[in-house]
């Protein structure tokens, strides 16, 4: 970039003398044509110990290449002053000039000293008029040495003034090398390094009495659909637009000060790597000020992005710790706060937590569910249950759902609930969701070769498998594999799976209505429960969630709900299957108002291959009954 482009040269000036800042003033002030040789001759010698008569050196005038701003103080404190407030305004100074003496106040050194703490990178160059002074003791007190300076007075203008060009170019080279070490390229923001650097910095200044510490680590929730589904252009554009909405939102000060400051100070926000970033709230009054900032930002960054191309909605769940109650140094109140976000993002996405003692029991027992996850299928540890799905006017087994179990050796049964978020988190769901379709589509064949009466098999997909773009090839593969009729597969997904990208759902579902396998909405009325989007994606069939049947023994809006949900998927000729069905109140409601079909612990439990097999043999069994004494015989 040209000189003539560049912003100007910020500088600083210390000095007690009011000649010498004078002096000062005129070398960082623009000089034209009309400068008479007496005013030039007055600053030579001003800078020099000559009187005003004494020859004046040819000074030419100063070519318009360089430019200044520049700023004046008379003592080391009120330098130091300075440069902490250009830092808090973002606007530092890339040179600073120290008389060595300042009486009666502090000296140049302690200023630098100071100065140096303040701003690592800052040029500072200390001038005095005594010859006793040593460079090299000066560079040892005020370390690194080669970003100190020293000028002896009396100087020339021009020495001055070619000083401050060359130590500019090189603060700017630094600076260029800083960002690119120390900022993400992607959105500006302090990288990982950076960002922690400024928490132990806001440490250290807490125990001067300068409040609590609030430390937030906030993760975008499922992002990793967004780069599988749209692509890693468009995760991109969401990471600038958070950042720039993070950088926005805080902007706006914290809310806790009666007259709010900003907060975006270099370093308090910062991106740690992928969808992750934090946030350093120095000097908060209490830990409820926190809380106000992360509600802010969840606010903020909820809103609807206009991309490019796409529509994107993101939700950060955050995770709050604060200092000192929640740990003292920088690793272990980053550690807390991302416990913190981990069970915000496990109890409801989209929300914030308090770190709590408890969680690192929890974090330890999940940390040691992974470990044991790992393997689990080369260990033959994984197995298949089977819950019958009942027809709720012929009494009779419409299907079977495949639901996942694991069994560990140390760690006996664990729940689904517990370690299937563990594998989408860690990237082991894939390959346990390809085990699991192959194992129910061989398992069905090997039914039907037995003459079993089985209409189909039910099998859950992942949010990663289904993004997947080679998922219809892979099930086509299995399909051919087992010899399974595609009509008897049934591919249960969840409403956010296919709201995430219509168009894209829209093709997967289009090219697996090809092979002739039908799709299921599992968990119906937990999300978007748009039954005309819906409609346009060409479902066979909905899943009630269980939360809706729980009430439907009682008097609750949950019947009403449960009624509508029936009714309008009946208009659009697509059958509800009702989870969760525990009692004869519950079953009832179903029949009266004529839902296709039921499955939960009143009808059977979910059973191993071996038990599964017994029941479709019952079922099978000619039985001329009412469908309910038909339902009552397959209870077990």
């Amino acid at each position: 970039m040209s000189t003539q482009t560049r912003a100007p040269i910020r500088i600083l000036v210390a000095d007690d003398e009011p000649e010498i800042l004078a002096a000062y003033r005129e070398i960082f002030t623009s000089v034209d044509e009309a400068t008479s040789a007496t005013q030039r001759r007055q600053l030579a010698a001003r800078l020099f110990d000559g009187a005003a008569t004494a020859p004046a050196p040819a000074v030419a005038r100063f070519p318009p290449r360089a430019s200044f701003e520049a700023d004046y103080c008379s003592s080391a404190e009120a330098a130091v002053a300075a440069v902490q407030a250009a830092l808090d305004a973002g606007s530092p100074y890339a040179i600073v000039f120290l008389d060595m003496r300042m009486p009666p106040g502090r000296d140049g050194i302690w200023a630098a000293t100071e100065i140096r703490r303040l701003d690592p990178v800052a040029e500072i160059a200390v001038c005095t008029a005594y010859s006793d002074v040593d460079p090299g003791d000066i560079g040892g007190r005020v370390p690194p040495e080669d970003k100190l300076s020293y000028l002896q007075k009396p100087f020339h203008p021009h020495e001055v003034r070619q000083m401050v060009i060359a130590l500019a170019s090189k603060w700017r080279a630094e600076r260029h090398i800083t960002r690119l070490a120390y900022f993400d390229s992607l959105t500006g923001l302090p990288n990982r390094e950076q960002v922690h650097n400024r928490l132990r910095s806001a440490l250290l200044g807490m125990g001067e009495g300068r409040g609590s510490v609030g430390l937030l680590y906030i993760d975008l929730d499922n992002f990793k659909r967004i780069n599988d589904t749209l692509g890693h252009g468009v995760g991109d554009e969401v990471l600038t637009v958070v950042a720039g909405r993070l950088r926005e939102t805080l902007r706006l000060g914290t809310g806790v000060m009666p007259d709010p400051e900003p907060t975006d100070r270099p370093g308090d926000i910062g991106r740690l790597g992928g969808d992750e970033f934090m946030v350093v709230l120095p000097e908060i009054g209490a830990s409820e000020d926190a809380g106000r900032v992360a509600d802010r930002i969840i606010g903020a960054l909820q809103v609807p992005m206009q991309l490019t191309r796409h529509t994107v909605v993101v939700t950060p769940s955050i995770g709050i710790a604060v200092a000192p109650t929640d740990g003292a140094d920088a690793e272990t109140l980053l550690r807390h706060a991302d416990l913190a976000m981990y069970f915000a993002k496990r109890r409801w996405p989209g929300t914030f937590a308090y770190f709590d003692v408890s969680m690192n029991e929890g974090a330890l027992q999940r940390y040691t569910l992974e470990e044991k996850l790992r393997g689990a299928l080369e260990r033959g540890e994984l197995s298949l249950h089977y819950q019958p799905q009942i027809d709720m006017k012929s009494g009779e087994i419409a299907g079977m759902e495949a639901l996942l179990r694991w069994t560990n050796e140390e760690l006996g049964v664990v729940p689904p609930n517990d370690f299937i978020p563990i594998a989408e988190s860690a990237g082991l769901i894939v390959p346990i969701g390809d085990w699991v379709l192959r194992s129910a589509c061989a398992q069905a064949r090997k039914w039907c070769d037995e003459g079993l009466d089985l209409k189909r098999i039910a099998v859950n997909v992942a949010a990663q498998q289904f993004a997947m773009q080679s998922f219809p090839l892979l099930v086509a593969e299995v399909l051919k594999e087992t010899g399974l009729p595609p009509a008897m597969l049934e591919l249960e997904i969840t409403e956010s799976m296919v709201m995430t990208d219509e168009s894209r759902a829209g093709r997967v579902l289009s090219s697996l209505h090809a092979l002739g396998v039908t799709v299921a909405i599992d968990d119906f009325g937990t999300g978007y429960s748009n039954f005309q989007r819906l409609r346009r994606l060409n479902i066979d069939r909905l899943k009630m969630d269980r939360s809706f049947v729980r009430e439907l023994g009682g008097d609750s809006d949950d019947r009403a709900i449960a009624a509508a949900i029936i009714a309008m998927a009946k208009s659009l000729k697509v059958d509800v299957v009702a989870e969760g069905v525990e009692s004869y109140p519950q079953l009832r409601f179903l029949q009266d108002h004529m839902c296709a079909e039921a499955q939960g612990f009143l009808l059977s439990r979910a059973l191993p291959a071996g038990e599964a097999r017994l029941l479709l043999e019952r079922a099978s069994t000619q039985f001329d009954g009412s469908r309910t004494q038909k339902i009552r015989r397959l209870v077990v």
